[in-house]
């Protein structure tokens, strides 16, 4: 098997929207309410890919995985019902997706060894990220990946909950 992780490109845009589209219907069919106002979409995938945040894990030349990373970049962050464990530079990650196919192989953890390798290579030691109460899957995967709980940020009204890790 050969990961890869890189910068997505335009012409990516196609099978990074149909991976989410399975990722939106997965939370539906799961009961999240998660994803389910038309967030993300094809104009979010555009934009991250406009402004070098997009980055996709392949296998062998597929896409496997998409997420946006961020660093510092994430306002509602600054208004936390809780308290984040350190308050300096961040990565932030969003819209964490893997291809159907795909599921239940690995690629979801390996998506955060390589986010932990990015901020690594950028000298930051924080990585936050937030997600729904219903998303199980996600919830599961930050407490595997060794995450902290910190407390709730809002997007689009809806609480979310939030996490840290710091690396060692």
């Amino acid at each position: 098997m050969d990961n890869h992780f890189r910068k997505a490109t335009p012409s990516d845009a196609s099978t990074i929207w149909e991976i989410l589209q399975f990722a939106i219907a997965s939370r539906k069919n799961d009961g999240s309410n998660q994803w389910q106002d038309g967030y993300p979409n094809p104009e979010v995938i555009a934009a991250d890919i406009q402004k070098g945040a997009g980055y996709v894990l392949t296998q062998n030349n597929e896409i496997v995985g998409y997420v946006a990373i961020l660093i510092n970049d994430e306002p509602e962050y600054a208004k936390i019902e809780g308290k984040w464990l350190t308050n300096d530079d961040f990565v932030v990650f969003h819209r964490v997706a893997i291809a159907e196919n795909w599921l239940g192989k690995g690629q979801a953890k390996e998506l955060l060894f390589q986010i932990e390798k990015f901020a690594r290579s950028h000298k930051i030691n924080s990585i936050k990220a937030d997600t729904n109460f219903d998303n199980k899957p996600m919830l599961q995967l930050f407490d595997n990946a060794g995450y902290v709980y910190c407390g709730e940020v809002y997007f689009r009204g809806s609480p979310r909950k939030a996490y840290e890790k710091v690396l060692k």
